[in-house]
């Protein structure tokens, strides 16, 4: 278990900044601000190391003290990472020429943490993929070469130890998780041949009789691999740039699944429209999926990818599971209002709801009980902050950038998987979602009642999805009126002493007749449907979430109170 607060790195034209998170969010007595506009900072994968460069060189410092390790000579380094093991230090730049040197520069470069010196230097124009894979244990490390996948051994840079060459690898994904490890390959589909996604295990690489899993498809211009975090599955997201039929702005996407005991499938949405965000749960037995035309879907799958709980509809396109998988937020940023609908996923209860406008960024806090939000420049370039939240939604601590400055990045420090224990899931204890707003009426208008209010989309509810779950909540639901009933059959047993002659009892004893049966009988059966409505209410009002079927009859009330007083205007 970790024993220290998590850090943030902030960073941005104000320079690079530590903070020590939550809850105080105070500077580290250790590090000095740097007070030049910082280009890029990264943690190690073990969160002990700290890399940032301020355009003048990169520095590396121990998180504990802010001692300094090594600091390298690269003023226009634009990204930064970590070997798994903190071995080696990856520096990437942009390629460029000069007169000097016309073929241009090494502009990636492998840098040994232990000695400071150059591991080697490689060419890496596409900022995409730019950076190495390592596995693990740092015994394998692979990275794309003109359409091919060239593997190292040991880290040793200077002997290619194996090749992946297909017709052209566009795309690749190292497994996470110990030895052996697998490759995720992707090759685009031309001349009318389909798109595939192959997976290996090294060191057996080659055609389709090598891979345990191959899934091809059309429809794809661009794909998103990602690995559980036990490395037995995969999911692709296929995106076209075009959605042909005019339907969406976003192209078309589908969801495929592959697992590396050869299972392949096509994960059957339940509405139409773009796939907005994946999300694997750390525990790697389940996935979240936010999907299709707004208000959007969220549903869980097993690795059957069969649905487990859809959460309804809502403003939403991102989700995000805080590190013990234990807790599970699904957001609304960019286009949409900054919406949070904070969920345990054990109990598949909403702890809390609340709004963060203007978000552009979100991410969990190692400890599993804070998150940061922040609105960050070139995606906003006004109200540049950072704000530090529990997941309940209390407000801890906010930042706010200067006027005429800029935030580009706010950054959690790493930790080991485990090092934070799971908490017990807090309720919400005030809501800070503001009240809806009411529909202006014109004051002699106020004594009647309200038109009903016209909904541009059908919202739908959260429901359990397990097999199995319907006939629970069914027996659950019968249970409770045989005990109503039960209870009213005994408040209703005759005392010792029963008055004498009791008055028959009548469903419309106190009404006025009208003189016409027919009429009586649609009086009665008008009341009895307001009377259900207002049950609804009032069970709605107790946080109950109803069905589609009872949203309906509640959307019915104004109209069957227009007829009831119709009704009573023939008598």
């Amino acid at each position: 278990m970790a024993s220290s607060i998590p850090l943030l790195a902030v960073r941005g034209s104000e320079g690079t900044s530590l903070l020590i998170g939550p809850p105080r969010c105070e500077q580290h007595p250790s590090f000095q601000r740097d007070a030049a506009p910082g280009r890029c900072v990264s943690f190690s994968r073990d969160g002990t190391l700290f890399a940032w460069c301020n355009g003048h060189n990169v520095s590396v410092v121990k998180c504990s003290d802010g001692s300094i390790l090594s600091t390298f000579d690269l003023p226009k380094t634009s990204l930064l990472d970590f070997s798994p093991r903190s071995s080696v230090l990856v520096t990437w730049q942009a390629y460029s020429k000069t007169p000097s040197c016309p073929q241009g520069g090494a502009n990636l470069q492998l840098w040994s943490l232990k000695t400071g010196q150059l591991i080697k230097g490689l060419y890496q124009k596409k900022v995409e993929s730019w950076c190495p894979s390592w596995s693990e244990d740092e015994e394998i490390c692979v990275r794309s070469v003109n359409n091919e996948l060239h593997f190292y051994e040991n880290q040793d840079f200077n002997v290619i130890a194996n090749k992946l060459h297909m017709q052209k690898v566009s795309d690749f994904a190292l497994s996470p998780g110990g030895q052996p490890s697998k490759v995720a390959v992707y090759v685009p589909g031309k001349q009318g041949a389909p798109s595939f996604v192959r997976l290996y295990q090294y060191p057996v690489l080659g055609g389709p009789s090598a891979a345990l899993a191959n899934k091809s498809f059309f429809k794809a211009d661009k794909v998103v691999l990602q690995w559980n975090r036990r490395g037995s599955a995969l999911l692709v997201t296929a995106s076209t740039e075009e959605d042909k039929t005019g339907a969406s702005y976003y192209g078309e996407q589908m969801l495929h699944f592959l697992a590396v005991s050869g299972e392949t499938a096509l994960v059957q949405l339940l509405k139409r429209g773009p796939v907005y965000d994946v999300a694997w749960s750390p525990g790697s037995s389940e996935f979240c999926v936010v999907y299709g035309f707004m208000p959007a879907k969220a549903t869980v799958f097993n690795l059957k990818c069969d649905p487990v709980f859809d959460f309804g509809t809502g403003p939403r396109n991102a989700a995000y599971y805080s590190p013990q998988g234990h807790i599970l937020v699904l957001a609304g940023f960019g286009n949409l209002r900054g919406q949070m609908e904070v969920w345990d996923v054990k109990k598949y209860k909403q702890v809390s709801k609340h709004q963060v406008p203007d978000a552009t960024h979100f991410s969990w806090c190692p400890d599993g009980e804070h998150v940061v939000t922040a609105t960050c420049s070139p995606r906003l370039r006004v109200a540049n902050g950072y704000k530090l939240w529990h997941y309940t939604g209390s407000l801890l601590h906010a930042w706010d950038a200067a006027p005429e400055s800029q935030l580009w990045e706010v950054l959690w420090q790493s930790f080991p998987d485990g090092s934070f224990p799971e908490r017990a899931v807090k309720q919400q204890a005030a809501s800070s979602e503001a009240p809806p707003t009411q529909a202006y009426r014109p004051p002699a208008l106020r004594h009647l009642p309200a038109a009903p209010s016209a909904k541009l989309h059908e919202e739908e509810p959260p429901q359990n999805m397990r097999p199995g779950a319907e006939k629970a909540k069914t027996a659950l639901k019968n249970q409770k009126k045989r005990e109503a009933k039960k209870a009213a059959r005994q408040e209703a047993k005759p005392e010792l002493e029963p008055p004498s002659d009791p008055a028959p009892f009548s469903d419309n004893q106190s009404e006025p007749s009208s003189g016409d049966p027919e009429v009586d009988k649609k009086l009665r059966n008008l009341k009895k449907k307001l009377q259900a409505i207002e049950e609804l209410k009032e069970q709605q009002g107790g946080g109950k979430v109803l069905q589609k079927n009872q949203l309906e009859k509640m959307q019915k009330e104004e109209q069957l109170l227009q007829e009831l007083k119709e009704l009573q205007i023939r008598q």
